[in-house]
């Protein structure tokens, strides 16, 4: 189920990225090598990038910000359903990187 979730989101955003050099970073979760990822990645030309198995440090800058979300926003939050949690996500992002 997680790699259909992941799927669908990721389908929200390839209309943005055609013709565009595309590297999707992520840890070596089981949903990241299925099958069915890794032909819709080839199908939209986005290059696959993966952590090395045990090692952290190669994926620390978003460690970093999800330790930082989860911190600031999401355990002092309760949100009441899904669309109230990405909107305020959203939110939350866009001060982050978008806070000039």
């Amino acid at each position: 189920q997680s790699t259909s979730l992941i799927i669908e989101a990721l389908k929200k955003t390839t209309h943005r990225i055609k013709n565009h050099k595309v590297i999707l970073h992520s840890d070596q979760g089981s949903q990241y090598s299925s099958y069915e990822y890794q032909t819709f990645l080839k199908y939209h030309n986005i290059i696959p990038s993966m952590s090395r198995r045990g090692n952290c440090y190669d994926n620390a800058v978003a460690e970093s910000f999800f330790k930082t979300l989860k911190k600031e926003l999401v355990r002092k939050t309760i949100f009441h359903t899904r669309a109230e949690a990405r909107d305020k996500i959203f939110e939350y992002i866009e001060m982050f990187y978008n806070s000039k």
